[in-house]
C-alpha cells in the first residue's frame, strides 16, 4: 500500500511504502528510479504494529518505478498509481508523487482565522441547573 502526505520540505510530497505485517520476511527494501536501483539505499523498518513501511519525500509531479525485493526475491506492488514491466518482461510499479485531493495542506498560522476565547464557566448557573430526583 501506498500513502501520500505533505512533505515538511518544500516541493515535494511524502510517500509512505507500506507493506502488511503478513509478509514474513528477514529483510525488504524498495529500489526504483529515486535511489538509482540501490538494493540497499531504503530499507523497509519493521514497526511494532508488524507493518513494513519506507517513506520517502519525492518531488511533487513527478513519477517513479520502482520494486521491492523481499530476502532477495523481487515483487512489484499491485496496488501502486501504475505498473509497467521491464526490458525483460518483470513487473515494475509505477507512483506519482501528487497528494490525493483528499489530503489537505496545513494553512500557516497568519491565515487561519482566529477563535474567540471561551466564556468563563458560571458555576453558580451550573449548581442551580442541577435538582435532585423526586
Amino acid at each position: 500500500m501506498i500513502r501520500k502526505l505533505s512533505s515538511p520540505v518544500p516541493g515535494c510530497v511524502r510517500v509512505v511504502f507500506e507493506l502488511p505485517s503478513g509478509v514474513w520476511a528477514d529483510r525488504i527494501s524498495i529500489a526504483g528510479d529515486f535511489n538509482n536501483w540501490s538494493e540497499s539505499a531504503t530499507p523497509l523498518r519493521q514497526d511494532r504494529d508488524g507493518v513494513w513501511r519506507a517513506m520517502l519525500d519525492l518531488p511533487a509531479g513527478t513519477s517513479w518505478q520502482f520494486r521491492y525485493l523481499i530476502d532477495g526475491e523481487w515483487s512489484a506492488d499491485y496496488h501502486a498509481d501504475g505498473g509497467t514491466a521491464s526490458a525483460l518482461g518483470a513487473p515494475k510499479s509505477i507512483v506519482h508523487a501528487q497528494l490525493p485531493p483528499s489530503v489537505a495542506v496545513a494553512e500557516p498560522a497568519a491565515a487561519r482565522p482566529s477563535r474567540r476565547p471561551l466564556a468563563p464557566l458560571n458555576r453558580a448557573a451550573k449548581r442551580r441547573e442541577w435538582r435532585p430526583a423526586a
